[in-house]
């Protein structure tokens, strides 16, 4: 896996992307990045919301750095929040539109939703780079994780989890994200393409918002309706939601397999304990770096060719120049060779004295 190599220590963090080169020399060759606009480029960036931690703790102050890197301190990032509500994302939008942003990077709260104010942006000379959900109307970048492989990677461990507890008659609870995140979708399906035929997918839910709490409400309701002793396992999308899954199983009293994804703390430290089976670890700082040398790229007028390799179709435009990030399984057995390694935690984030038991059980020291 190709991952960046990220340090953080006393709140600075170090990036490295060396084979995508510098801002200087991103292009096709044609524009240099002070032909067109200088380095003091102004970047817009909406992410979605603020409950899942990687947002405030890894995207947003490592696009802040890179952008200040790729422009020799003078570039600057204007900073929003949608707190899940795609309405004020949109406002959001227009008044970036307003400040004169030189570009905007767009997590977008409801991909469809977005679409006007990406092509308000594009009306009025600012390119838009859709970040971690493909955006609709006409973006000219964007980058992710390969989504449908996450729900792959999902399907596959819950299975191995299962073990000979894994056939047709086997009954799973299946909880999906949101369905106004395009990325859901493809959780969805790539889990669905591993999953339907092995096990008996009982009860499926479209959680709303993603929020924990309607995970655990959604739970509670598939508990009472498929009875505490015939659920072998719960296909969960995300951490967050897994955290809200976990607490109506225990209030119920049962142990089975749980999925996840983002390797959000909270997360980790419940594999580190057993009691959520695994989560999908993303790089994020490779994917919000990849996005700031896009951004600044695009500001400058130069070409992405030498960042963006491949080309995505959206339902709305084809063939964007994108870069896709991929991903990997995280367990209790590779937690050192993942989070650890790539400086996102430290054992001593981990193991606090809640956890150090457990981690010393499984060799996490």
């Amino acid at each position: 896996m190709r991952r960046a190599a990220v340090a953080v220590a006393a709140g600075a963090m170090a990036v490295s992307l060396a084979a995508c080169g510098s801002a200087k020399d991103s292009g096709g060759g044609s524009d240099s990045s002070s032909s067109k606009k200088g380095d003091a480029i102004k970047v817009g960036l909406l992410l979605p919301e603020n409950q899942t931690a990687r947002y405030e703790k890894f995207d947003k102050p490592i696009i802040e750095k890179q952008v200040k890197d790729l422009t020799n301190g003078k570039g600057e990032v204007v900073y929003a929040n949608a707190k899940q509500d795609a309405s004020t994302q949109n406002q959001q939008v227009d008044t970036m539109v307003t400040n004169k942003v030189d570009v905007l990077i767009v997590d977008a709260v409801d991909s469809k939703a977005i679409a006007t104010s990406v092509k308000k942006a594009k009306e009025a000379g600012i390119p838009v780079v859709a970040y971690d959900r493909l955006a609709e109307g006409p973006i000219d970048a964007y980058t992710s994780f390969d989504n449908e492989e996450v729900g792959h990677v999902q399907g596959k461990a819950l299975l191995k989890a299962l073990g000979d507890k894994a056939k047709p008659s086997a009954k799973i609870v299946m909880m999906n994200g949101a369905i106004t995140d395009p990325n859901a979708a493809f959780f969805k399906k790539g889990a669905l393409a591993e999953l339907k035929g092995k096990v008996d997918i009982a009860k499926s839910y479209d959680t709303k918002e993603w929020k924990p709490e309607n995970a655990n409400a959604n739970m509670e309701g598939a508990i009472s309706a498929l009875g505490k002793n015939n659920i072998v396992g719960v296909y969960s999308a995300n951490d967050g939601m897994a955290g809200g899954i976990i607490t109506a199983l225990k209030a119920a009293g049962i142990k089975v397999p749980v999925t996840g994804q983002d390797a959000e703390l909270a997360g980790v430290q419940r594999i580190v304990t057993g009691d959520q089976y695994m989560s999908v670890y993303k790089s994020y700082p490779e994917e919000a770096a990849v996005a700031a040398k896009m951004a600044v790229a695009l500001a400058q007028g130069s070409k992405l060719d030498d960042i963006a390799k491949d080309k995505v179709d959206s339902p709305t435009t084809k063939a964007v120049p994108s870069v896709i990030v991929p991903v990997v399984s995280l367990t209790q057995d590779n937690i050192k060779d993942t989070v650890i390694k790539d400086g996102i935690y430290t054992i001593d984030d981990i193991c606090t004295a809640k956890y150090k038991a457990a981690c010393d059980k499984i060799g996490l020291k």
